[in-house]
């Protein structure tokens, strides 16, 4: 899928059109969510957002990935998927979309089935051209996942939506074993793709309090030390300050990701919170027991909150030195 970079500057680049064309998310986001009350569970149960580990098999996923990116639909395909996830999930034409996403399901079994093996061996040494090419191909395999997450949701249809989900986070932690810089950066913007359609997720009315599943979700979910070593062979603390400073930006880009996780499981808290008190807010985040508030990765302090009227606003700012749209920042109402 990826070749080896021996050069910042061209992960840099290759950085800014990944994550700019996959999903704007993983830069830093600001939304309003309106949330129904639900209540946490301390166990995670049936859902889990990485397939379980008695579901997976000795097989090597890298040869079900590329299956699944040869069997993809086209441009045109690709474009009405867009298009339809542009759209408010409540104005989500849902028999126009699945019609859609029919045109996907070939590649969809594939990647389903691919991110339940144990092993993913990417190859490694394609030319910078082949590189882009896949880099195009795989996201038009995340807009599928995301399509088929938010179908399902708009339906209620959870374990569906538990699936894709599933899809999309298994394929993030495998394109981050790729020990160089694209594959890092595909997979964290994978990831951020799946946190979009969690984020809708938590606006349904009815749907099961993910608080648990998020918890469980391993930490870093896509390891920047891990593609560090593979180009330096070094990790990110053994190399001298002037390299060190390269990949920076891959350090704090994999907290980042690690942030959107932790504010959403903060949501997920609220949510518990709101089921348990008629359906209000809560003053403070002190205030929640029934479930532990996880802590800003980025900040290593608890997320900035604060209550005004019926409306919270949740938010993390950008890493030190960073930029402001870097900046997480959700408003919160409850809908009973």
């Amino acid at each position: 899928m990826v070749g080896v970079r021996e050069h910042w500057a061209t992960g840099i680049a290759a950085w800014a059109v990944v994550l700019g064309l996959v999903c704007g998310s993983a830069l830093g986001r600001e939304a309003k969510l309106a949330i129904y009350p639900q209540k946490a569970s301390a166990e995670a149960g049936k859902y889990a957002l990485l397939p379980p580990p008695a579901s997976l098999t000795d097989g090597d996923a890298a040869a079900l990935y590329d299956k699944a990116v040869k069997l993809l639909p086209g441009k045109a395909a690709a474009e009405q998927v867009q298009q339809y996830l542009e759209m408010p999930i409540d104005k989500l034409p849902a028999d126009q979309a699945e019609q859609a996403l029919k045109q996907y399901l070939e590649s969809l079994r594939c990647a389903a089935q691919a991110v339940k093996c144990r092993q993913c061996n990417w190859s490694v040494g394609e030319s910078e051209k082949a590189e882009v090419a896949s880099l195009k191909a795989f996201r038009e395999l995340v807009y599928g996942i995301r399509l088929w997450a938010k179908l399902e949701v708009s339906r209620g249809e959870y374990e569906g939506a538990i699936l894709a989900l599933q899809t999309g986070f298994g394929m993030a932690r495998h394109m981050g074993q790729t020990p160089n810089t694209m594959g890092f950066l595909h997979g964290v913007a994978a990831a951020a793709a799946m946190i979009r359609e969690v984020e809708q997720w938590v606006q349904m009315d009815g749907a099961p309090n993910l608080y648990a599943v998020l918890a469980a979700l391993p930490r870093p979910l896509v390891d920047a030390e891990k593609c560090i070593e593979g180009q330096t062979g070094a990790t990110s603390s053994q190399l001298p300050a002037e390299s060190r400073a390269n990949y920076d930006r891959l350090l704090v880009l994999g907290k980042r990701l690690d942030r959107d996780l932790a504010v959403l499981q903060s949501v997920e808290a609220i949510r518990s919170y709101a089921a348990s008190h008629k359906g209000q807010l809560p003053q403070t985040l002190a205030e929640i027991t029934e479930v532990s508030v996880p802590k800003d990765p980025i900040s290593g302090e608890v997320f900035r909150y604060a209550r005004t009227g019926v409306t919270a606003v949740l938010e993390s700012p950008a890493s030190p030195g960073g930029e402001k749209r870097e900046e997480l920042r959700y408003e919160i109402v409850v809908k009973n």
